[in-house]
This record gives structure tokens, C-alpha cells and sequence, in this order.
């Protein structure tokens, strides 16, 4: 008879099994659009920075100017004020009726620069356009200063009383000259200011610009399949944040990348084996090599190979859609100590067969709990199926049910217990990650395709309900399923 785990030569290649991809797939790259010189953080960073500056310059401008107006004022009032008095001592030296060519031409000097002088004699000034106010205060015998409206216009005034009534006032307009020159002197600062900003922007966009353009290589290297990128950690702290975030995203994706490369590999494994044995025994039958005696017994080795085939391909098929939107769920209320009576039996007759002792736990009256009886049932055969494949002769499978709490409306919970080798406390870490107790038990005692423990997980979570891997007190491992007692929202992710 050929040997059944051994293709024949002649024959052909034994055909390759898609497998789902288990998880979404990447959303492609967007088309790069067109840039503009300002959306660069460069152009962004200078304009900032020179609007600053600007700002910053206006803001002194509108507090420096007036400050400044007011200084030159008051200097052009004390200069007026000197003058008022050495006019006042020129014209005190003689009668002012009696006016001497020093005066005239003390006179003629100070209008030669735009001060007007005023002359008042005996309560009556020389020629109009003073202020009456001013006039009577002078003719009164008091000094004036300030600022008054004289001729119609606003002006500096200075006014020295003389004896008898007399005096003298010597008045400036105040013009926007002092504006004009302030205002003129801005542009040096302003220009200084702005390139002070200009060069400040691109000093902090090359500084801010350069961790960012680094960041962004290394995604791309990330995008393009490169998970050993990692990017230097630099201040800012934020900077550093993006950075540590990167690196942990791409050691992440590699242990991600390598488990699912382990994963497949166990998975094609575990295809090819019943594939492997279906081939042989079918072509021990298609050369005539088994009797028909024999044809019976290679049938059911074939049909059980092909089961086994099947559920591979089915938990395969199940984890694909778990998280997509259209998985089916049927959740009603349900009677988990009903559930158990069922299951219990299916599997006492299944354990007795290979000497292993099946124990239910339920109370007496019901367990209620909202979920989807087949796959909640889906669940607990695929955790027996687990716990009777390592078990030992003589070591217990126990199933157990028990109220969540005393209130009814806490919900239900479904125990699976074994006496087999168990877990240590970093395989209950990562129990329901497909593939990681496969891949760590292969070859040192039975294991599955590394699928069931994973789909339980998805299928209790979308059931809105919750499991945990833990230490049995038979000795082995226990697995904890906790389940809604009312309607929950359905989630959309395992």
C-alpha cells in the first residue's frame, strides 16, 4: 500500500491554500497633493515670527510716540519759556513805551523762528488774535503757560507780566513735526525687527522642521515595509513624544509581522497535514493498491482528515469576519444552565471514551443571560475540545455555571476547568493572541491550529460579554466566560 503521508513523484503539485487575511486590509496611500510655499512649517514659522515682530514693534510704536510727542512738547515749552523770559528782561530794561532797537530786533529774531511775540501794553495787546484770557491774566500781573487756541489755532504760550499792566507773550503752534519725526525714526527698528523675525522663523522651522521631516521618512519607510527605521529622540518634548510613538509603532509592527508569519506558518502547517494524508490515501486508491476489504476503513480516515480540514477552515473563515460588521449574531435570552445540561450530553461520552472524567457544576435553577445560544455554545465546545486535547487519562474536565452575582441582572458565567499541564502566568498573557500558544507548545504536548482560543475571545467580546485565562484548582488551566444578562450593543471589533 503507498504510504499515505508521502505524495507520489509523478503526481502534481500539491495545490496551495489561500488563506484570509485575518484583519483589516491598509487603506491605500492617498495621492500627494500640489504644495503651496505656505503650507511648509518653514513659511509658516517665518511668517509667525516676523508678524511678531511687527506686532511687537507697532505695540512699542503706539507707547513709545506719544511718550515722545510729549517730551518734545514739553522741550519746546521750556525753550519757549526762556525765550519769554530774556524778552521779558530785554523789554523790562527800558519803559515799554519806550521800546529801544534791541527790543525791535529781539522781536524781529523770534518771529524769524515762527514765534509770534505779543506785546501787551497797559491791559491791551499789540495786535489781535490772542486769547482775552490770556491777555487779563497778563494785565493782572501773573505769568501765563501752556497751551492755548490762539488766531484759531492751538499753539505754545508763554507769558511774562511786566510792571504797570505790561507784558509780553510769545506764543508757537504746535504742528505734527514731532509726529512726523518719530514716526520717521520707526522705520529703522521696524526693518531691524523684521529681520530679526525673519531670521528667528528660520532658525525654528529648520529646528522644529527637521525631527518632523524625520518622522515623516520614517513613516514612509514604515509604509514601504522597513520595520527597523527608528527615529532619534530629540527635545522639544513633544518631539521626543512623536519620536518614542514612531519607534514603539514600528517594534510594534514587527512583533506584529512576526507572530503573523508564525502564525501562517502553523496554520499552512496544519492544512498541509490533512491534505497530505486525503492525497495519499486517495491515491493508494486510485492505483488499486487498497481492497475493497480496506475501502471502508480509508473512507473514514478520509472523511475524519477532511472534518478536520473543515473546521481549520471554518475557525479560518469565522476570525476574517469576525470584525467585519456583517457577522452574524442572534443574541436572546438564554438559560446557561440549560446550555450546560446540553453540552454535558455531547461531552461525558466524548471524555469517557479516552478515560478522562467530565464534571458539571450548575445550580439548580436557571442562569439567565442575553446572548447568542450557538455561538455561546460555539465557545464552550471549542474550550472542551482544548482542555480534552491535553488532559491526561484520569485528570477531571469540569464545566461549570454560576450566577455573576446575587442580582439576576448581573448576568451569568460559564466556567471551562481541567487538570492538564495549565499555563504559566506569561502564556495567560498571551492566551487569545492567535497563534502564541501554538507556536511556543508545538512539539512539547498537543496542540491545535492556535485559531480556538482566539475566535472564543473575538466571539465573547461581540457578545458583548467578557473571558480571562486563569490557574484551575484542578490543577490545570480555567477559562472564564462572563456573559450580559440584559441587551448590550453590539460591538464591532474583536
Amino acid at each position: 500500500m503507498a504510504d499515505p503521508g508521502r505524495p507520489r513523484p509523478d503526481r502534481p503539485h500539491e495545490p496551495t491554500v489561500a488563506l484570509p487575511v485575518l484583519g483589516p486590509r491598509p487603506a491605500p496611500a492617498p495621492a500627494p497633493r500640489r504644495r503651496r510655499i505656505t503650507d511648509t512649517l518653514t513659511a509658516r514659522a517665518v511668517l509667525v515670527t516676523c508678524a511678531v515682530a511687527l506686532v511687537s514693534v507697532l505695540v512699542t510704536a503706539l507707547v513709545a510716540v506719544p511718550l515722545a510727542v510729549r517730551g518734545a512738547e514739553r522741550r519746546d515749552q521750556a525753550a519757549l519759556a526762556a525765550q519769554a523770559r530774556l524778552a521779558a528782561d530785554v523789554l523790562r530794561v527800558r519803559p515799554v513805551r519806550q521800546r529801544d532797537a534791541a527790543g525791535d530786533r529781539l522781536i524781529r529774531q523770534l518771529r524769524q523762528q515762527e514765534i509770534e511775540v505779543y506785546v501787551v501794553r497797559a491791559g491791551t495787546v499789540d495786535r489781535p488774535g490772542l486769547p482775552r484770557q490770556v491777555v487779563n491774566r497778563i494785565s493782572a500781573g501773573k505769568d501765563v503757560s501752556g497751551r492755548r487756541l490762539v488766531d484759531g489755532r492751538r499753539a505754545l504760550v508763554e507769558g511774562r507780566a511786566l510792571p504797570g499792566g505790561d507784558g509780553v507773550v510769545l506764543t508757537r503752534a504746535t504742528t505734527s513735526g514731532p509726529w512726523r519725526e518719530v514716526l520717521r525714526s520707526l522705520w529703522l527698528p521696524l526693518l531691524a525687527g523684521l529681520a530679526a523675525g525673519l531670521a528667528a522663523g528660520l532658525l525654528l522651522a529648520r529646528r522644529l522642521a527637521r525631527p518632523i521631516r524625520h518622522a515623516a521618512d520614517a513613516a514612509a519607510r514604515l509604509r514601504a515595509g522597513d520595520r527597523a527605521v527608528r527615529v532619534p529622540v530629540e527635545p522639544p518634548d513633544e518631539v521626543a513624544d512623536l519620536a518614542y510613538a514612531l519607534n514603539g509603532l514600528a517594534a510594534a509592527l514587527a512583533t506584529s509581522e512576526g507572530r503573523q508569519r508564525e502564525f501562517l506558518l502553523s496554520v499552512s502547517h496544519e492544512l498541509r497535514t490533512p491534505l497530505t494524508a486525503i492525497r495519499g490515501w486517495a491515491e493508494a486508491l486510485a492505483d488499486g493498491v487498497i481492497g475493497a476489504d480496506e475501502a471502508p476503513g480509508t473512507g473514514r480516515t478520509m472523511l475524519a482528515e477532511a472534518e478536520h480540514l473543515d473546521r481549520l477552515v471554518s475557525d479560518l473563515l469565522a476570525l476574517a469576519r469576525l470584525e467585519a460588521a456583517d457577522f452574524p449574531l442572534e443574541p436572546v435570552p438564554v438559560d446557561l444552565t440549560r446550555l450546560a445540561v446540553d453540552a454535558e450530553r455531547t461531552w461525558s461520552d466524548r471524555c469517557a471514551a479516552v478515560g478522562v472524567p467530565f464534571r458539571l457544576e450548575a445550580p439548580d435553577t436557571s442562569v439567565p443571560a442575553y446572548t447568542d445560544p450557538g455561538r455561546i455554545r460555539q465557545v464552550v465546545d471549542g474550550l472542551l475540545e482544548n482542555a480534552l486535547r491535553v488532559v491526561p487519562p484520569g485528570a477531571p474536565v469540569v464545566l461549570a455555571v454560576r450566577p455573576a452575582g446575587a442580582d439576576p441582572a448581573a448576568g451569568g458565567v460559564v466556567e471551562v476547568r481541567d487538570g492538564g499541564p495549565g499555563f504559566t502566568d506569561d502564556d495567560l498573557a498571551v492566551a487569545f493572541e492567535r497563534g502564541a500558544l501554538h507556536q511556543r507548545y508545538r512539539g512539547v504536548r498537543k496542540v491545535g491550529s492556535g485559531l480556538g482560543l482566539a475566535l472564543a475571545a473575538g466571539l465573547v467580546r461581540r457578545l458583548g460579554g467578557e473571558i480571562v485565562a486563569g490557574h484551575a484548582v484542578e490543577g490545570g488551566a480555567a477559562f472564564t466566560v462572563r456573559l450580559p444578562a440584559h441587551p448590550y450593543l453590539t460591538r464591532t471589533s474583536a
